[in-house]
């Protein structure tokens, strides 16, 4: 247990660190977060809209909307421009509120990498590469699950960042947990085939 635990801080640090790397010093999701010079004039009049905090699609119908109607409205809608807007009344940056987020980012990657481990710790004898590939296939069944499944229908700009935080994330982190759990057992095996050969002599 304390072997998994003290992995699964490590690894979690490892994904903490390729996420800030990813999302902020490179910045591989840039084309999802672009800059536009026509922001002041869009949010102040999304202001004036008295917008709930929320999610919104547009163009969408409003629920309740029969069958026959939609299918019209979405014949009118084909070939038009479309937005996704993730709406917020209160864009928070104080010290207090980024701290909390990055504390509760730490202890997602934690819990992450810790499941992970109990999966590992459920096989008899994973070796190096079975405990690497295991950890890429966990970051492509991520992907895949969210945000790929999400992009088919929405179209992500920055789907390509996500496929890369995946595999480049999950992968050093199977590097990682690959030498450490095994840290040791080499020695062990080593150690009763010894003994096994001095019972058969």
């Amino acid at each position: 247990m304390k072997k998994a635990i003290i992995g699964s801080l490590v690894g979690a640090i490892i994904i903490f660190i390729w996420q800030y790397l990813s999302f902020a010093a490179v910045n591989l999701h840039k084309p999802a977060q672009q800059y536009t010079e026509k922001q002041q004039a869009i949010m102040d009049f999304l202001k004036t809209q008295n917008l709930d905090d929320g999610g919104y699609l547009m163009p969408a119908v409003p629920e309740g909307t029969g069958n026959t109607e939609m299918q019209q409205k979405m014949k009118e809608y084909d070939g038009q421009p479309r937005a996704v807007i993730q709406y917020h009344n209160k864009f928070e940056t104080s010290t207090n509120a980024m701290i909390m987020n990055m504390i509760r980012g730490f202890l997602v990657d934690f819990v992450m990498v810790l499941l992970f481990c109990w999966l590992i710790g459920k096989m008899a004898t994973p070796g190096f590469g079975t405990i690497l590939t295991s950890a890429l296939i966990v970051g492509l069944i991520a992907f895949l699950f969210e945000p790929y499944t999400e992009n088919i229908w929405y179209k992500f700009f920055d789907i390509w960042a996500y496929f890369f935080d995946a595999i480049a994330a999950w992968g050093l982190t199977g590097l990682w947990l690959g030498w450490w759990l095994r840290r040791g057992r080499n020695q062990m095996n080593a150690v009763r085939i010894s003994e096994r050969e001095k019972e058969l002599a």
